[in-house]
C-alpha cells in the first residue's frame, strides 16, 4: 500500500474507530447509585410515612444561608467564613449541598470536631486534675487520626477495648493504668482505662453505656428498678475487665510468670460472697479459649454484625448530633418509659450501618442528604411541635467549642502557633483564651435544651475576648469591612451579617443598622466606631448562639 494510503488509513482508524456492521454499540456504563443517597432515600421514606399517618405537614426546604451555616457547624464544629458562605450562596450548581457535605466530611476540621466531641462523650473532662485532663487530650489526638483516615466505627471499638494495659495500684487512692510502652497509641488509648481509673466496674458501666446503649450501672447495686437488668448481671458484664484488677502477689498453686490480673473472667460481687463468670448482655456465653483475652471476646461479640446493639446505638448516636435528639432518647436508657419514636427506621438504621462496614462518614453523608435535616426550623404548622417527629430542624444551642470556633471563623482571632501546636499534640496549656472560654461554657445539657446563663452572657458582652476582636485596633475582619475600598455602608453592614450569621440583612434590618452607621452611632460622629457597634450587637445576638 501506498505511503500516502497507509498514513490516511491509519488516520481514519484514528478519527473513525472500526465498528462492526449490525452490532450493537458498547453499552455505556450504569452510574454507580452513591450509597448515601439510598440510606437518605430509605430514611426520608419512613419519615414521610409517620407525617402522613398523623396528618403532619413538614416544614419547608431551607434556603441556603441558613443551610450553610447548619451543615458547616454540625460538621466542622464552626460556622462558615463569609468567603464560604457567599461561594455557597451564589452556586448556581442544582447539585451544591450533596457536594458541600462531601467536601466538608474530607476536611482535617472534621476529623478535628468529631474528635473532640467523641472525646467529650467518652472521656468528660470533669476531673480537676491537670494531669488527668491532659491524657483526655491525648486520648482526642488518637481519635482525630480514627475519623481523618475513616476509620470503621467497628475497627475503632474493637482497639480501644484490646488494648494492652497495665494497672498500678500501690497507691490504694489512685490507679494509675499505663499502656503497651511498643505500642504507639498506648498511653493515648489507656487514658480511656485511666478515666474509668482502671476499675472492672467502672469500664464495664462506660462501655454498656457508650457502645450498647444500655445503662447498666443503675443495677450496679441493685436489680433496676425500672428495667430488667440484674445486680448480676450487670457484674456479670464488668466480669470481661477483671482481668485489670492487679496482683499483689502469685495466686495459691500458681505456676509460671506474674500475670497483669488475679482473675481473667470472673469478678466478685461487692458485699456478697458471690463469683459471677464474664456473660454477654443478651445472656449468651463467650466459647473460652486460654489464647484469648476476656476483653477480646467482649469486643468481637460486640462489634459483629449480628449483635443489633451496637450498630443501632451508633447509628442512634450520630443522629442525635445532626438532629440534637435521638430516635431512642436519651440515647442510653432503653425501656418501657423509652420507646424509640420510630422503631422500624432506628432498626434499619443499625442495619445499613452493619451493612456497609459500619463506615460513620457514609453516615453523617446520608443523614444531612436527608430532606428532614434540610428542613427549615422555622415551624409553619402546630404539629411540627413534637421534636420526636422530625418535621422542622429542632434549634441546637452552640456547644461551647461550637461557640468559640464560630467566633474565631467571624471575627478572624488568630490563636498563637503555640496554641495550636499544642492542642495538636493533646495538650492544652490552661488560662489561654480557648481553655478559658471552653470552662465558662462547660454544660451537660442537651442542645435543643441548652441556655446561657448570666455569668456566660456577661462573658460575652463585657469579655477581654468579644471586647478585642470587636476593636477597631485589635480586629483585622472589622477593620478590613470598615476600610474596604469602595464599599459603601450597607456593603459593609451586608459583609458583616454574612460573617457573623452566614446570611445577607433582610431589607428592614440593612436600613436599621446602616442608617445607625451613617449616624455616627451613639456619639453621632463616628461611623467606624458605629459599625464596630453593630459587629458587637450581632455577635451576642441569640441567632448568632444558635444552630437553627
Amino acid at each position: 500500500m501506498p505511503t500516502r494510503l497507509r498514513v490516511a488509513a491509519l488516520l481514519a482508524a484514528l478519527v473513525f474507530p472500526a465498528t462492526t456492521y449490525g452490532a450493537d454499540p458498547a453499552p455505556e456504563p450504569k452510574p454507580v447509585k452513591d450509597p448515601a443517597d439510598t440510606i437518605a432515600a430509605m430514611i426520608d421514606r419512613h419519615l414521610a410515612k409517620d407525617w402522613e399517618a398523623r396528618g403532619l405537614i413538614p416544614a419547608e426546604l431551607t434556603d441556603d444561608a441558613e443551610f450553610v451555616r447548619r451543615v458547616y457547624l454540625d460538621i466542622l464544629g464552626r460556622a462558615p467564613k463569609a468567603s464560604e458562605s457567599r461561594a455557597f450562596i451564589d452556586d448556581k450548581d442544582p447539585n451544591k449541598r450533596a457536594k458541600l457535605i462531601d467536601h466538608l466530611v474530607k476536611m482535617p476540621g472534621h476529623a478535628n470536631y468529631f474528635a473532640a466531641v467523641t472525646r467529650a462523650a467518652w472521656l468528660p473532662q470533669t476531673t480537676t486534675n491537670f494531669q488527668l485532663a491532659q491524657f483526655g487530650y491525648q486520648f482526642e489526638v488518637w481519635l482525630r487520626t480514627q475519623f481523618r483516615e475513616n476509620t470503621p466505627a467497628d475497627v475503632m471499638i474493637k482497639r480501644l477495648l484490646t488494648v494492652k494495659v497495665t494497672v498500678n495500684n500501690q497507691n490504694p487512692m489512685f490507679r494509675f493504668v499505663q499502656g503497651d510502652p511498643t505500642d504507639p497509641d498506648g498511653q493515648r488509648l489507656a487514658s480511656f482505662y485511666q478515666a474509668n481509673e482502671g476499675r472492672p466496674e467502672n469500664m464495664g458501666a462506660s462501655v454498656s453505656r457508650l457502645f450498647v446503649g444500655v445503662k447498666l450501672e443503675c443495677a450496679q447495686c441493685h436489680d433496676h428498678p425500672h428495667a430488667p437488668y440484674t445486680k448480676a448481671q450487670f457484674w456479670q458484664f464488668a466480669a470481661f475487665f477483671a482481668e485489670l484488677n492487679p496482683l499483689t502477689g502469685p495466686r495459691p498453686g500458681f505456676v509460671g510468670p506474674l500475670q497483669p490480673q488475679s482473675d481473667r473472667n470472673t469478678i466478685g460481687i461487692p458485699g456478697t460472697d458471690q463469683k459471677v463468670t464474664a456473660t454477654f448482655f443478651d445472656g449468651k456465653n463467650p466459647d473460652w479459649r486460654p489464647d484469648r483475652s476476656p476483653r477480646l471476646e467482649l469486643a468481637d461479640w460486640l462489634v459483629s454484625k449480628d449483635n443489633p446493639y451496637f450498630a443501632k446505638n451508633m447509628a442512634n448516636r450520630i443522629w442525635a448530633h445532626f438532629f440534637g435528639i435521638g430516635i431512642l432518647d436519651p440515647v442510653d436508657e432503653p425501656g418501657e418509659n423509652n420507646q424509640p419514636s420510630h422503631p422500624e427506621l432506628m432498626n434499619d438504621l443499625g442495619k445499613v450501618f452493619a451493612e456497609n462496614g459500619f463506615d460513620q462518614r457514609l453516615m453523617i453523608r446520608a443523614l444531612a442528604r436527608t430532606k428532614a435535616y434540610q428542613l427549615t426550623s422555622k415551624m409553619t404548622h402546630p404539629g411540627q411541635a413534637d421534636p420526636r417527629r422530625f418535621a422542622k430542624m429542632s434549634l441546637k444551642g452552640l456547644t461551647p467549642t461550637q461557640l468559640f470556633d464560630s467566633l474565631v471563623a467571624a471575627t478572624g482571632f488568630r490563636e498563637p502557633a503555640f496554641m495550636r501546636n499544642q492542642q495538636n499534640f493533646g495538650f492544652v496549656q490552661p488560662n489561654n483564651p480557648r481553655s478559658t472560654f471552653l470552662a465558662r461554657f462547660a454544660s451537660n445539657e442537651r442542645p435543643t435544651e441548652a441556655n446561657t446563663t448570666i455569668l456566660q452572657a456577661l462573658m460575652l458582652m463585657n469579655g477581654q475576648f468579644i471586647g478585642d476582636q470587636t476593636d477597631l485596633s485589635k480586629s483585622e475582619i472589622l477593620a478590613s469591612i470598615a476600610d474596604y475600598p469602595g464599599w459603601d455602608t450597607k456593603q459593609k453592614v451586608t459583609a458583616l451579617f454574612l460573617t457573623t450569621f452566614s446570611r445577607n440583612p433582610t431589607p428592614e434590618e440593612l436600613e436599621k443598622f446602616s442608617s445607625y452607621v451613617d449616624r455616627g452611632g451613639a456619639k453621632g460622629n463616628d461611623k467606624k466606631q458605629a459599625l464596630a457597634d453593630v459587629f458587637w450587637v450581632l455577635l451576642n445576638s441569640p441567632e448568632f448562639l444558635f444552630n437553627h
